[in-house]
């Protein structure tokens, strides 16, 4: 036996009424014989004993006892103990319940999450600040009968007075639950982050944005944006956003057309909003890319987490003017040297570029560099994307970009395993 696992057992028998302490002066290895007994009596316990008991304990005590012996702790890990489970939060200064730790907490959810499948929360004297609801696997929330889902989410927001941040993905969270989010925490609410959420309409959307004087940040699924939001969010009686993040998601590939924003609603949105980042992530096929940057989009931030082709990239530098920041994933094997020329023309705050999967001759690459000069404070490319020419080989490029940055500059390696 472990000698941690020794005193663990001494104190509980110390502290236990039902077990007679040792008078003082007896032999202390015929006390520690009777403990050692104690103890095996409580290692040899059937699987299921333990299991019922541990069921009983609170999540600090149960992971306590799961170190007492090698039993305790394979009894810990027994998928039927993780089925159900309840987390307390509360704030210390105002409560005499003992919170359950976020580690522990992240620690049983990351472990166990396969076999959770009831867990609450109990919030004791608690002003929930950010509420998350994101399903890591589909199906998960969306099985949930609606109407129960959300009327458990209306008891959270009718209870909640200083919410925040609220992220929902892929629940079934729906208009009239955002109508109470807004009466309950129309002063606080700061993020609203929405992906996923079919029974979620612009009108949901429009209610939080008119009553939440204090959000500034808002992101949402393409599907949701429309013009008749964005002229809302743009009413003079509105707040001035600081974030739009827009996800443009391929929900069913190869058969989905995207609608368009009309010029003039982007426009009324900078007016209202002038220093707004208006941030969009794509990930669609080439073939669904018809419909964007047709004309002047106000992107700010711009990540293709798929293959985007040459026509689109090269309409960024003519209808993109306000961008920062462009991540490409992946193209093609088509040089994009005069849409990477175009874009460093064109978009004169381009401070960040990041390109992968692609293809770019060194001395476009140089050119593209110079043009923007120091104001590329971030610059991340695979050396797989540059070819060497005529002009610069790859021992060469580096010496180049560095000058024109002003700082040492090489290309990013793939690693090797």
């Amino acid at each position: 036996m472990k000698r941690s696992d020794f005193c663990v057992v001494n104190t509980v028998i110390q502290s236990s009424p039902a077990v007679k302490q040792p008078r003082l002066g007896l032999c202390p290895s015929l006390c520690q014989t009777h403990m050692y007994t104690v103890f095996q009596d409580w290692a040899s316990l059937p699987h299921h004993v333990v299991l019922q008991i541990f069921q009983y304990l609170p999540l600090i005590d149960r992971a306590r006892a799961s170190s007492v012996c090698r039993r305790w702790n394979e009894v810990f890990h027994i998928p039927d103990l993780w089925r159900k489970f309840e987390f307390e939060l509360n704030q210390s200064a105002t409560s005499y319940f003992k919170s359950t730790h976020p580690d522990l907490i992240q620690q049983i959810i990351k472990k166990h999450a396969a076999h959770l499948q009831y867990v609450s929360f109990k919030l004791v004297n608690c002003s929930i600040q950010t509420l998350g609801l994101i399903s890591t696997a589909k199906p998960s929330f969306m099985n949930v009968p609606k109407s129960h889902f959300v009327s458990a989410l209306t008891v959270v927001f009718i209870n909640s007075k200083s919410l925040s941040s609220i992220k929902i993905e892929d629940t079934p969270v729906d208009d009239p639950s955002l109508k109470i989010l807004v009466a309950n925490n129309s002063d606080t609410l700061r993020l609203l982050k929405m992906s996923s959420c079919p029974h979620v309409s612009s009108d949901g959307i429009l209610c939080v944005a008119d009553h939440c004087q204090g959000l500034r940040e808002l992101a949402l699924n393409y599907y949701i944006l429309s013009d008749e939001l964005l002229l809302a969010l743009s009413s003079e009686t509105h707040v001035n956003l600081e974030h739009l993040r827009i996800d443009v998601i391929s929900e069913n590939p190869g058969h989905m057309e995207f609608h368009s924003i009309k010029k003039h609603s982007w426009d009324a949105l900078i007016k209202h909003s002038p220093g707004v980042n208006v941030v969009m992530y794509f990930f669609v096929y080439e073939e669904e890319f018809e419909t964007f940057f047709k004309e002047e989009t106000p992107v700010t931030h711009l990540y293709f987490g798929r293959s985007v082709s040459k026509a689109i990239l090269g309409r960024l530098g003519q209808n993109c003017p306000r961008l920062i920041e462009l991540v490409v994933c992946a193209n093609g094997l088509q040089p994009l040297d005069s849409e990477l020329l175009c874009i460093a023309e064109h978009c004169k705050n381009l401070t960040a570029l990041g390109l992968s999967e692609c293809a770019v001759s060194c001395s476009a690459f140089v050119q593209f560099v110079r043009l923007c000069g120091q104001r590329l404070t971030q610059l991340s490319i695979m050396e797989e994307v540059l070819i060497p020419d005529e002009s610069y080989s790859l021992e060469e490029i580096h010496t180049e970009v560095s000058k024109y940055l002003g700082r040492v500059w090489f290309p990013d390696m793939m690693p090797m395993w």
